[in-house]
Order: structure tokens, then C-alpha cells, then sequence
């Protein structure tokens, strides 16, 4: 599968919390042979808060909205991440339920990794996982801090 356009969206982005694993194109083909591709229609759930899943996204194209239910007024919107965004990578760190859902805005191409599946590949790769989960770590910890800075709750 062609990830060129993953590689391109990702090297592209423009964020604080940026996903930025600095992986030559063969770390990234290899990074790939773990990773599903698949698509996403406006108004699929990606991810349903409350979900056990241990998968972590990267998306190619598209944008998805994360936001949590409950709480006055009922929803709030946390973020719009765009092409290029990292989402779940909680999920890689430790288990646990989701604390918000991520919702397809537009048509999006995602690639997703399970727990299981980066596990298999650290094994085989580990300085390329290795790079991956250190970039999943600043990504989340840029989103704590961004958060915190809002006043968002950590739940």
C-alpha cells in the first residue's frame, strides 16, 4: 500500500501537538506493514468514548473532531485535527477507557495501529518504534498541557 501521501500529510502538518516521528522513508515502509489503512464517511465514529480499544490513527486526509458528552451543555468540543494528526495514542501507552469521541467530519483516510500490532513491531524494529512512541508521547503531552491551559479537565 502507497503511504507516500501519509508520509507527506504528516511531514506537513503545522500543529503544537504535531506528530513528528523523523523517520526515513524506509523506517516509514516499515512502519507501515503494521498499520490498516481504511476510510471514513462525515459522521462515522472513529472512536466512541468509553471504548477499550488499544488502537492509535494517523490520518492521511480528511479532518475529525474530538469531543466529549456529558457535562453542562452536554458536548464540548475539544479539537479538529487535520491531515497529518495523530489520535488515540493514549491507547499505546496503557489501558484504559476513551475519554472522548472522534468523529469524522469530512471523508477521511485514517491508518491505524493496534496495541498488538506495535508491540509485534518493536520487536522487529525497535529503534523505529521506539522513535514512533517517544513522537506518540510528545503528541499527548502537548494535548495535556494545551488542555490544562483551556481548562479542560483531566478526567
Amino acid at each position: 500500500m502507497n503511504i507516500e501521501p501519509l508520509i507527506a500529510a504528516v511531514e506537513g502538518l503545522v500543529a503544537d501537538d504535531a506528530f513528528q516521528p523523523r523517520l526515513s522513508r524506509t523506517q516509514w515502509q516499515a512502519l507501515a506493514g503494521c498499520m490498516t489503512r481504511f476510510e471514513l464517511e462525515p459522521g462515522q465514529l472513529l472512536i466512541p468514548q468509553g471504548d477499550f480499544q488499544r488502537t492509535a490513527y494517523l490520518l492521511e486526509h480528511g479532518s475529525l473532531e474530538v469531543f466529549v458528552l456529558g457535562g453542562a451543555p452536554g458536548t464540548h468540543r475539544i479539537s479538529v485535527l487535520r491531515a497529518g494528526a495523530l489520535v488515540g495514542e493514549p491507547a499505546l501507552f496503557q489501558p484504559g477507557s476513551r475519554m472522548a469521541n472522534v468523529e469524522a467530519i469530512t471523508h477521511c483516510a485514517v491508518w491505524c495501529v493496534t496495541e498488538e500490532k506495535a508491540r509485534q513491531f518493536a520487536r522487529c524494529e525497535p529503534a523505529v518504534a521506539l522513535q514512533a512512541l517517544r513522537a506518540a508521547g510528545a503528541v499527548m503531552a502537548a494535548r495535556m498541557r494545551a488542555n490544562l491551559l483551556r481548562g479542560i479537565p483531566i478526567v
